[in-house]
């Protein structure tokens, strides 16, 4: 069955907005891996994550990668096929990803920093919906 058009519109641009969100940021991470780790180990230093941030920040850089690529080849099927299951599972591990970081920032004691990624929560969710 085909989607609606607004629904197909929506699963389309969620999908792109989440790969565009996550590739960039896990691609960045990947890039600038001294930069981000030395600024992480600070901003983490006082929590009791301190001492796992080197494990972390590889965890969340794979994470995201993921939920970036699965978000964008699930745009492509949405596309050329409106089958939006390979996106519902970026959005899925995008949630994921954003809860995660929620996490630290939260034992971090950065709730400005966590307050922040409310919205892209609710916007992970959104797209769950969309796309299930």
């Amino acid at each position: 069955m085909i989607a609606s058009p607004a629904l197909h519109l929506g699963q389309i641009f969620v999908s792109a907005f989440l790969a565009i969100l996550f590739l960039q940021s896990g691609i960045d991470k990947i890039v600038d891996h001294r930069g981000n780790l030395e600024w992480l180990s600070t901003h983490f230093a006082k929590s009791p994550l301190a001492g796992m941030v080197p494990f972390l920040v590889t965890a969340i850089t794979i994470l995201e990668i993921a939920a970036g690529a699965l978000s964008a080849v699930g745009c492509l099927f949405v596309l050329v096929s409106h089958n939006p299951n390979v996106a519902f599972y970026g959005a899925t591990l995008s949630g994921l990803s954003i809860l995660s970081l929620f996490f630290g920032q939260r034992l971090a004691k950065d709730y400005a920093g966590a307050a922040v990624l409310v919205p892209y929560f609710l916007l992970a969710l959104t797209a769950m919906f969309l796309l299930a």
